[in-house]
């Protein structure tokens, strides 16, 4: 049975069809005006224009290491012992950064953060 092919393209076709594709791309420079590093226009938003914004916050209850071995033996009732104590506060991240410690409580039926001391910048 013979099939009925399309030639392949060799390289310097290709690289033909490449030059002639950048040629007739026209570029155009220097269209811009020139930015007048003048004062901005308008209000600045200000604090109070801010405040609605939704920042992500994390509390760390704490961290360890473990070797893959015993990450991969992981399973339901397993046990995983962190590097803090009970009696520590926790880490209180806003955006990644750590901004306060606090104590976990609870609160009804839900867990919660009583805010102890925030970090000095």
């Amino acid at each position: 049975m013979s099939q009925d092919t399309e030639p392949t393209p060799t390289a310097t076709t290709l690289e033909k069809a490449i030059s002639d594709a950048v040629k007739a791309v026209v570029v155009q420079t220097n269209r811009l005006e020139s930015l007048d590093p003048g004062r901005p226009v308008g209000d600045p938003i200000g604090i109070d224009g801010l405040r609605d914004v939704p920042v992500p916050l994390t509390i760390e209850l704490g961290r360890t290491r473990l070797p893959l071995q015993e990450l991969l033996a992981l399973a339901p009732g397993s046990l995983v012992t962190l590097g803090r104590a009970a009696h520590e506060p926790v880490d209180i991240l806003v955006g990644g950064r750590l901004y306060a410690r606090g104590e976990v409580v609870t609160v009804g039926d839900k867990y919660g953060v009583r805010v102890i001391g925030l970090i000095g910048s």
